[in-house]
């Protein structure tokens, strides 16, 4: 494929796309690779800083409650709230200047604050400008990051023959697994080289200054590749947008496009991702009690299995289309999620599935006094003494239903015979957290609630020789296949849709609004609806209900794209 900046047209590059089986180039592999590694980038550094989250914090966030939960919650901000804004910015200037050069500058800006991290001096060391430092950066990534994923699609769909941009662009999205490798090999090994005590103290540094070695090959690449041939013919005929945000969600033409991409396309595609990713793992972890590298190694062995299915369902949307594969991913995931998950704990944590099953647990309380602790940032404290007793219980993985009590009743958790009666706490005077009182009485009274449930057969961990890890493998690999089909064929799917002067912004902002808010908040409003209904799967509501309601959206309203010329008109 010969990559010009000319205005031949792009139809004829790469091949005719008659549907026959013809090698990818040298410059096609070249283009790939090149647009995928920002992607890379984009998921090492969103596991670096899981990973590392409780180090970074110890590092940064210290002092003042009030100035801690306000960097708290920016930092949460950064990473998936602004995202859309960095959408709605790099999108707007990869339609007006072109893509190599915007999604050039997003990798740039995205491997040096990753790689600044790794250089920032603790709060020890300068006060409250390291967390302020700390937080800028991580906006300035999270803006970066918006434009990214944007950028690499349409660069790659715009490159693509004819149909072949499913499979083109299908090799993008394989690169969370690869980032999650990265990570996690380049953390293992500074471990096992520095020690853990030392690695504490400066060592998780160097997985932020590694970075700057996959920055360093990114940009030489990228400086090597030339213009999108459909920009570059656009912008030869003088047909580029000079307005693409007025364009694109000022006309209701094509904002009405885009608010469909997202509710019926991209919102139950990510609740999808979120679920059968990050929240199995999350389940593994603080549901089930199976130890962490347990855990690890198994959703990465399911990873391993089911990436080549990201490329297998993005070549099939190119035979038999792309919006029903989405859509047949969320409705096989809403119907199946249920028993799957409870089939996690079935072969994970037996003991736990047993003690669910015989020994039931009854939180008595005034009803008024029980919230929905939906907690943005992790940090925020819930007073009541209903509040305290569901959320030690959901904590511990334990389900319970609710008995009404009189009003002003303090609230107490009845178990195996047992009694165990909660408190109202005392919040600091910036209300922000409990005092020091309420803190030990918490403590206590989590030790008492632990006591009596470990009585009554609840389990503190899962028994690593009780762990079927064949079919909690299995398990996982079927939940990571439905992220296959959803996520496959979403990139060329979302170029399809728009024209190819604001293709760059249009597609962007409902992509990262679905998966940076849909998805980026499904832990945390998981988590809130276990702890108000009692049940340790109840939170799966969330994505089930997002997913049909894509499905539905989608179904009636969402046209299919696979055979659109996307150099076509405008």
């Amino acid at each position: 494929m010969a990559i010009t900046s000319g205005t031949a047209d792009p139809r004829n590059l790469g091949g005719k796309g008659d549907g026959k089986a013809t090698p990818m180039t040298k410059e096609e592999r070249k283009v790939i690779f090149a647009s995928s590694l920002g992607t890379v980038f984009e998921w090492y550094d969103f596991y670096l800083y899981g990973a590392l989250a409780s180090i970074i914090a110890k590092q940064f966030f210290i002092g003042d409650p009030t100035i801690t939960f306000i960097f708290a919650l920016l930092a949460f901000a950064a990473g998936f709230i602004v995202r859309p804004f960095g959408a709605i910015v790099f999108g707007r200037l990869g339609d007006m200047i072109g893509r190599k050069y915007t999604f050039l500058v997003t990798i740039l800006i995205m491997g040096l604050s990753t790689f600044i991290v790794g250089l920032l001096p603790s709060h020890a060391s300068i006060g409250v400008a390291a967390p302020i430092i700390l937080v800028t950066l991580r906006i300035l990534q999270g803006l970066a990051l918006g434009g990214e994923y944007g950028g690499a699609a349409t660069y790659v769909a715009e490159h693509a023959p004819h149909g072949k941009r499913g499979l083109f662009t299908s090799w993008i999205q394989t690169t969370a697994t690869m980032g999650l490798f990265m990570s996690l090999l380049v953390i293992l090994g500074t471990r096992l080289a520095v020690g853990e005590e030392e690695f504490a103290a400066w060592g998780w540094r160097i997985p932020f200054l590694v970075s700057v070695l996959l920055l360093g090959v990114s940009v030489w690449i990228r400086m090597s590749m030339q213009e999108s041939p459909a920009f570059a013919k656009m912008k030869a005929e003088g047909k580029t947008s000079k307005a693409p945000l007025s364009e694109a969600f000022g006309q209701w033409k094509n904002l009405k496009i885009v608010i469909l991409a997202l509710v019926g396309l991209t919102m139950g595609q990510a609740v999808v991702w979120y679920t059968g990713q990050f929240y199995a793992l999350f389940f593994m972890q603080q549901t089930l009690k199976i130890e962490l590298a347990t855990a690890n190694i198994l959703i990465a062995i399911a990873l391993l299995l089911a990436t080549p299915f990201f490329i297998f369902f993005g070549a099939l949307s190119d035979r038999v289309g792309r919006k029903w594969i989405i859509l047949g991913g969320c409705l096989i995931a809403a119907a199946t999620y249920f028993p799957l998950f409870k089939g996690l704990t079935h072969y994970g944590n037996p003991a736990l599935e047993a003690a669910l099953q015989n020994s039931p647990v009854v939180v008595v309380a005034d009803p008024a006094s029980c919230n929905f602790q939906f907690n943005l940032t992790g940090q925020k404290k819930f007073p009541s003494s209903c509040d305290i007793a569901t959320s030690a219980l959901s904590s511990a993985s334990v389900n319970y239903t609710r008995q009404d009590a009189p009003a002003g009743t303090v609230a107490k958790i009845m178990v195996g015979g047992k009694e165990v009666t909660s408190f109202n706490a005392v919040m600091t005077p910036d209300n922000l957290n409990f005092d020091k009182a309420s803190k030990d009485r918490e403590a206590a009274f989590k030790k008492e609630v632990g006591a009596a449930i470990k009585e009554a057969g609840y389990p503190a961990k899962a028994d690593p020789d009780q762990i079927n890890k064949p079919m909690m493998v299995l398990l996982l690999f079927i939940l990571v296949l439905y992220v296959t089909m959803v996520y496959g064929p979403i990139a060329a799917m979302l170029v399809e849709m728009f024209p190819t002067k604001i293709r760059y912004t249009s597609m962007s902002l409902p992509y990262h609004i679905g998966n940076g808010w849909f998805g980026g908040l499904l832990p945390t409003t998981v988590f809130a609806l276990v702890a108000f209904k009692g049940d340790i799967y109840y939170g799966l509501w969330y994505p089930i209900v997002i997913a049909l309601i894509t499905l539905v959206i989608g179904a009636i309203f969402i046209k299919e794209t696979k055979d659109r010329d996307i150099y076509a008109g405008d």
